[in-house]
């Protein structure tokens, strides 16, 4: 049996993966064709009555006739086979390109294990410890984990494998929580409040072999590791799994089910009819409601306050997801949104509140000037359900907000205009961040993500952990993917770092650096060291918001070959260019002075950089505190991990940097701009063929269905399989 992508990986061409400029692909993987040219070629079976098969009767005449026939056309034959072949001899076919050294490592399989193989985290063994690395098996005959293990499955998944409602939520009605915050009410999808907003389930423990990841770690961000999500519990509270005459989607008509009753017994409410949900209201009910949990001036005035003394309000965060007029919404995409809305901002009393910032394309539309120009164009172009949380822009208003000129390009290597979206998305981000001063943060979010787990878990366990982190040595520790069975513990890879920045010839990074300019945007306050970086003690900014939250390391662009690195306006051509910092995927949390200073540069002064390039660079020249979360990342091959931590950490060359050329090495991983395994792996989950693999009757005769921890998989194209 083959392994998962080996057909689409065999194919690979590498020149695709050489930067171009003008018709240069963003999206394109080489060697994925969007699940249409990634076909298994194989001959044709006989078609039925083939031995039966024999010759009409002829006359001579006939015969004499097809004799001659068959003659000419031997010879036509004979003779365009010598010109192939004198063709072969003077222009000889190139060799097939050479597999990446990373091809050579064996696949990883133990993602596919399901949950007839549930362990506990405490008797989990990761494939790992027994798909060596050095082995470099034959990509199509290496045994899965599941072989390996020789499981003896049973028919469906054991008695004590029971799902059971995943809360990640502080306890909203304990003495202690009320001690300190306002009390949550409740909050419900219909008006009448006769709708609760659903639970979702997990499962208890992992699969036996689960793969581990390479990159980040569940314990370091305070994620559960404990537990996993089957396509059931997570998408069934949101349509998956009932008809549409009940308000659902469908889609598990063909879908191995073994179990999934137990899922249904507990889900409270059964069967949401979503049909008749809006959004947009739910939202907005849901904060005025807790209105005094956020606002200071509801909260001093509050019959609550006067009674029992000063309580703490809670920061409001905007979720924004970027999309655009065209944009098709599939089932899964609706009920991811669902998902995000539910579990975001209803659930959570109104901390969160989700948007879709709608790009309209077509710039000949007046959405400014007319209301119901505006609203024609978004119901055409957003399910009903989600017109309340809708906002349009386009690139012609974001010339009238930030008009020209803007001059000083050291490079424009795309060839587009500035204000495109290819070159300009932050404009919009920006542009709506000033309409809702309401907010503190601000995620940027894509389309194209999808998350396994919990996105309030998520979310919120992020944002403690980069709250918790020290400024000291931060940018550098950020420049380096963490690889714990490398680098061991946090803390030790925090003191390596520190290490490498003593011996090391730069100067670490500590407030606002000094550089050259034209004019300046005033650094805010705070942003100063308080002490030299020797005195301080990893103490400053220990209880401090990030400004920026990015889930790729960021790296100076002046050290790679990355195409975009010299996509600077604004910014005087005469003098060096300024210093610069880039974290790939636009993927993000800002803060309201982050978005604040990204406004101002560019209103006041024209400067401007490529989108992944933007935002880090205007964090680091004004001293903000900004990070690299180390979310877990999993590689579908068994890397070498010394050989992982040179190759990503340390190229040799700058031009071989991940974020250059040698990007080639993050196509087998769950999380990158073009990853490959990412997209093959989220659908097998939902359990789709993939490429001839997986699908019910593997599931079924298998070990059932995929269970997952929380991964976060980019980008995601498509999701119905073979």
């Amino acid at each position: 049996m083959k392994s998962p992508l080996s057909a689409r990986f065999q194919n690979m061409n590498p020149m695709k993966l050489l930067p171009i400029k003008a018709n240069f692909s963003y999206e394109k993987l080489p060697g994925y064709d969007n699940g249409n040219g990634a076909k298994k070629y194989r001959w044709r079976s006989p078609s039925p009555g083939g031995d039966r098969f024999t010759l009409p009767k002829l006359s001579f005449s006939r015969v004499i006739l097809f004799a001659v026939t068959v003659v000419f056309f031997v010879g036509l034959l004979a003779t365009s086979g010598y010109r192939r072949h004198q063709n072969m001899i003077h222009h000889q076919q190139p060799p097939p390109r050479e597999l990446f050294p990373w091809e050579h490592f064996p696949r990883l399989n133990g993602y596919y294990n399901g949950l007839r193989t549930l362990v506990s985290l405490k008797d989990h063994t990761p494939e790992q410890l027994f798909v060596r690395p050095d082995s470099e098996a034959p990509l199509d005959t290496f045994p899965s984990a599941t072989q390996k293990a020789k499981f003896n499955l049973p028919p469906e998944p054991s008695p004590s494998a029971r799902p059971f409602p995943f809360s990640p939520y502080p306890p909203y009605t304990s003495p202690e929580y009320l001690k300190e915050f306002f009390p949550v009410q409740e909050c419900y999808l219909d008006e009448g409040l006769k709708t609760p907003t659903p639970d979702i389930y997990a499962y208890p423990g992992i699969p036996q072999n689960m793969t581990n990841p390479f990159f980040g770690s569940y314990e370091q961000l305070g994620i559960a590791r404990d537990m996993c999500y089957e396509r059931y519990g997570r998408l069934g509270p949101y349509g998956y799994g009932y008809s549409p005459e009940e308000g659902g989607f469908g889609l598990a008509d063909n879908s191995e089910n073994v179990g999934a009753e137990r899922v249904w017994e507990m889900i409270n409410p059964k069967k949401v009819d979503y049909r008749n949900v809006d959004w947009g209201r739910a939202q907005q009910d849901c904060y005025e409601k807790n209105k005094v949990r956020f606002d200071n001036e509801e909260a001093t005035s509050s019959e609550s306050h006067r009674q029992s003394g000063s309580k703490k309000t809670r920061s409001r965060t905007a979720y924004v997801l970027r999309t655009w007029t065209g944009y098709q919404y599939t089932e899964w995409q609706i009920m991811t949104l669902r998902a995000m809305i539910s579990e975001l901002s209803l659930k959570s009393g109104g901390e969160y509140d989700v948007h879709l910032l709608v790009h309209v394309k077509d710039d000949s539309i007046p959405i400014w000037a007319s209301d119901v120009i505006y609203q024609r164009t978004l119901e055409e172009n957003v399910p009903k359900e989600f017109w309340g949380i809708a906002t349009l822009w386009s690139e012609q208003q974001m010339r009238t907000y930030y008009p020209e000129p803007f001059t000083d390009n050291l490079e424009n290597d795309s060839g587009l205009p500035v204000h495109s979206v290819y070159r300009g998305a932050h404009f919009a981000l920006q542009w709506f961040s000033q309409q809702h001063p309401e907010y503190d943060f601000f995620w940027n979010w894509e389309m194209d993500l999808r998350y396994t787990g919990h996105y309030y878990e998520f979310h919120e366990r992020l944002g403690q952990w980069a709250k918790r982190q020290p400024r000291k040595g931060a940018w550098e520790r950020s420049s380096k993917f963490y690889i714990p069975d490398v680098h061991g513990s946090w803390d030790n890879y925090t003191k390596m770092v520190e290490e490498e920045i003593a011996l090391g010839d730069d100067e670490p990074v500590w407030g606002p650096p000094e550089y050259k300019a034209r004019e300046k945007v005033p650094s805010p306050p705070g942003t100063k060291p308080p002490t030299s970086y020797e005195e301080d003690n990893y103490e400053w900014g220990v209880g401090e918001e990030a400004d920026l939250i990015t889930f790729n390391p960021f790296f100076d662009p002046e050290k790679t070959n990355w195409v975009f690195r010299h996509d600077i306006t604004g910014y005087d051509l005469s003098l060096p260019p300024p210093p610069r910092r880039v974290a790939i995927i636009t993927v993000s949390r800002l803060s309201k002075r982050l978005l604040n200073l990204m406004h101002e540069e560019t209103f006041r002064y024209r400067h401007t950089m490529f989108p992944e390039m933007w935002p880090p660079t205007v964090a680091y020249h004004h001293g903000l505190k900004s990070l690299y979360a180390p979310h877990p990342v999993f590689f579908d091959r068994n890397w070498d991990l010394d050989y992982m931590n040179q190759i990503f950490n340390y190229p040799k060359k700058d031009v071989d940097s991940p974020f250059g050329w040698g990007e080639h090495n993050l196509l087998g991983s769950s999380f990158y701009y073009n990853s490959g395994f990412s997209g093959a792996l989220f659908r097998r989950w939902l359990g789709a063929s993939e490429n001839g693999e997986g699908g019910r009757y593997e599931e079924e005769n298998g070990s059932g269905r995929m269970c997952l921890s929380g991964v976060l998989f980019h980008p995601i194209k498509f999701e119905r399989g073979d």
